[in-house]
């Protein structure tokens, strides 16, 4: 999903920076469909927060529900990253816990060419302890250098610096970064001061394949999503765009998946093309990351549905701001979400939960709510954007770092169950 430029704070994190990096056991061992279904406190936080309306009358009716799994609750990163490092085993399995239907893998591929879960292929810097493991950094694209003479910290370490085997040995941590460290293990800290990094210790990385075999055994829903590379292709001469499409879509083939449970991904629209020409079966579900707005204006970003229409495209998905704007004081659907919805082009959004404390965003802004920043002043208003998109826009379900959101309010509407 979007790029959120990472956090400075010099702060946390100092476990991760001392933790061995080592192999992990088998993600998918032991596990099984949950049935009991745990959303913790914030969802009734949440709910307790709104002002007095019919909506908070509705949604306080379903405080003593029992929660199922929803496939319109889909997880971001995992569905746990307000707290787990992202992309981990552990914060995949947390999404599962709080009802996520749906688990996302970002996918990018290793200097041998095997597939993993990273959320760019140049984060390793960020969301691993990559640095701080010196036979590793050497290996980086740009391996850290220290902040000095007014200069910040840099690093840059992507999948295809290492082998699957050198990716399996790294821990997970919270996607940050300290730009004044003069240290590795000082660059690993950063995290947000509305995150956590009580579980931020050594997230378990996964490989595309140990992803599909854990969201099979957990009985769930997949959304893979091709990551566009940053190095240029065709890598090492012979392996290009299109080849890395059909391993993609390859490895959900050999692993016995059926395409009515895949919901591919793409930001590179010619992905989407590839797929519905080669690979019809699964680019029925296949949506377009369209943020096009971001680069050439709404306007154009409108204008642009009618052409995928045209092509083939069947579910748009782009970030939350495109899909909403403000009148009269209320949020209402965009003119871009009339137009998806007149085409008859399906609808799923990005990402709830990515954001901190509203009060923070109605006072300093907020990419993912920017179109509506001058009416959220609370976190209750969460749920005011959630019921628009739901129930107005129509969207087919919503990406949260925090699956318990959007699983209650599925429950409560009967969305995906």
């Amino acid at each position: 999903m979007h790029f959120t430029p990472s956090l400075v704070a010099a702060v946390g994190l100092a476990a991760v920076g001392q933790v061995s990096a080592k192999p992990c056991p088998n993600p998918a061992a032991g596990l099984k469909p949950i049935k009991q279904i745990e959303l913790g406190p914030r969802p009734y936080y949440l709910v307790d927060n709104m002002e007095d309306g019919p909506l908070k009358s509705m949604l306080d009716s379903c405080k003593e529900m029992k929660m199922k799994p929803s496939t319109f609750s889909i997880a971001h990163r995992g569905g746990g990253p307000l707290q787990f490092p992202e992309h981990s085993r552990e914060s995949n399995l947390a999404g599962a816990r709080m009802g996520a239907g749906v688990l996302e893998c970002d996918v990018a591929f290793t200097k041998d060419l095997e597939l993993v879960c990273r959320h760019s292929q140049c984060d390793l810097h960020t969301t691993t302890n990559i640095v701080n493991i010196p036979e590793l950094n050497k290996k980086c694209t740009t391996p850290f250098q220290p902040a000095a003479n007014g200069k910040p910290a840099t690093a840059k370490c992507c999948t295809s610096d290492i082998t699957l085997a050198e990716f399996k040995s790294l821990c997970s941590k919270m996607d940050a970064f300290n730009a004044s460290a003069t240290t590795p293990a000082d660059y690993l800290k950063g995290t947000s001061n509305w995150r956590t990094d009580l579980y931020n210790t050594c997230g378990t990385t996964l490989s595309l394949k140990e992803h599909i075999a854990m969201t099979e055994a957990l009985g769930l829903q997949f959304t893979p999503e091709l990551k566009t590379p940053e190095v240029p292709m065709p890598f090492k001469g012979h392996y290009t765009q299109e080849k890395y499409a059909q391993q993609f879509i390859d490895t959900f083939k050999e692993a016995g998946i059926s395409p009515s449970r895949v919901w591919a991904q793409s930001f590179l629209y010619d992905d989407i093309l590839y797929w519905l020409k080669h690979e019809p079966k699964f680019a029925k579900q296949a949506m377009y990351l369209d943020e096009i707005a971001d680069f050439s204006g709404m306007d154009a970003a409108v204008k642009n549905l009618t052409q995928y229409h045209a092509d083939g495209v069947k579910i748009v998905a782009p970030p939350l701001p495109y899909l909403v704007t403000s009148k009269n004081g209320k949020i209402v659907p965009s003119e871009y979400a009339k137009k998806a919805n007149k085409l008859g082009l399906k609808i799923i959004t990005w990402s709830l939960e990515r954001s901190g404390p509203i009060a923070g965003v109605h006072a300093n802004g907020d990419y993912y709510y920017s179109s509506i920043q001058d009416i959220v002043t609370r976190d209750g208003d969460i749920y005011n954007l959630v019921d628009v998109l739901a129930r107005q826009v129509g969207v087919l379900g919503m990406f949260s770092d925090w699956s318990a959101t959007v699983t209650y309010y599925a429950n409560c509407f009967g969305l995906g169950l």
